[in-house]
């Protein structure tokens, strides 16, 4: 293994336990404003006191819950969306690449892909380019 995918994987994972507990805040696109997560510093925070080791975020949020201070958390940004207003909400869109999730300092990625749904062949689609461009990286 890469000394850069083990550096990634320890920052989102237990070292001594070798087990994670992964937040997912990436909601708000899909269903809007979320009670409890309006202050996205305190809110990661809050996971972090909790136990959190990774916390999955939209990229858009990155510098909302960046905290500056404390503990550290692994980064794991969601590259794919939808809203709950559109006529196929099952539809998941990319809305990020792997080396933009870089750039903003993540230690992984993740999408959500449909199977089923009416463009789950443009979902998987993207999950192949996800996984070929992650390659490059690990």
């Amino acid at each position: 293994m890469l000394i850069g995918k083990q550096i990634r994987l320890e920052r989102i994972m237990n070292r001594d336990t070798g087990r994670t507990v992964i937040v997912p805040m990436d909601h708000g696109v899909t269903v809007g404003p979320i009670k409890g997560l309006a202050d996205m510093r305190q809110a990661v925070g809050n996971c972090v006191e909790g136990g959190a080791n990774a916390i999955i975020i939209h990229k858009g949020i990155v510098r909302a819950g960046h905290r500056k201070s404390g503990k550290d958390v692994g980064l794991i940004i969601h590259m794919s969306a939808s809203t709950s207003l559109a006529p196929d909400p099952n539809s998941k869109v990319p809305v990020c690449t792997v080396p933009e999730a870089i750039k903003f300092g993540a230690d992984g990625v993740s999408i959500h892909v449909n199977i089923g749904s009416t463009n789950d062949d443009s979902m998987l689609k993207h999950f192949g380019a996800v996984s070929r461009d992650c390659m490059e990286w690990c």
